[in-house]
């Protein structure tokens, strides 16, 4: 299933431009355009759902490995410390996008964590942290 109208599912349609960091049959990742930190990630499933708990077993099943590979890929080619998970469900927790999608956020030790978004430098930097993640 496929929501015309949300952004996440064009961004998968490669209607509007992204920096990808993964994809497979049921996921695709790219880099937040706000981030957190930069080599933030999102993780969202092909087939359009609002809620997690609106997902299939399989899709989740995918989404859920998928999510795994991105974090390991930002701890060996960041390289980060950890990461945090964040996943959002409803207006009230949060959610902006109405399409289900992980945030794979790295972290740094030593580094206060930072719940507001930064912005990266230019263009060529967000592109540079893609190219790294996808090398």
């Amino acid at each position: 299933m496929h929501d015309p109208d949300c952004i996440f599912c064009k961004i998968i349609a490669k209607q509007i431009p992204s920096s990808i960091v993964y994809e497979d049959e049921h996921t695709f990742a790219f880099l937040d355009t706000a981030p957190f930190e930069k080599g933030h990630v999102l993780v969202v499933p092909r087939l359009h759902a609002a809620f997690l708990t609106d997902l299939p077993p399989s899709t989740l099943q995918a989404l859920s490995i998928a999510v795994q590979k991105v974090a390991a890929r930002l701890l060996k080619k960041l390289p980060c410390d950890g990461f945090n998970l964040i996943q959002n469900n409803g207006v009230c927790a949060t959610q902006v996008v109405p399409h289900v999608h992980f945030h794979v956020v790295p972290r740094w030790n030593g580094r206060p964590i930072n719940w507001k978004p930064i912005a990266y430098d230019n263009a060529d930097e967000l592109c540079e942290i893609a190219h790294r993640l996808n090398a």
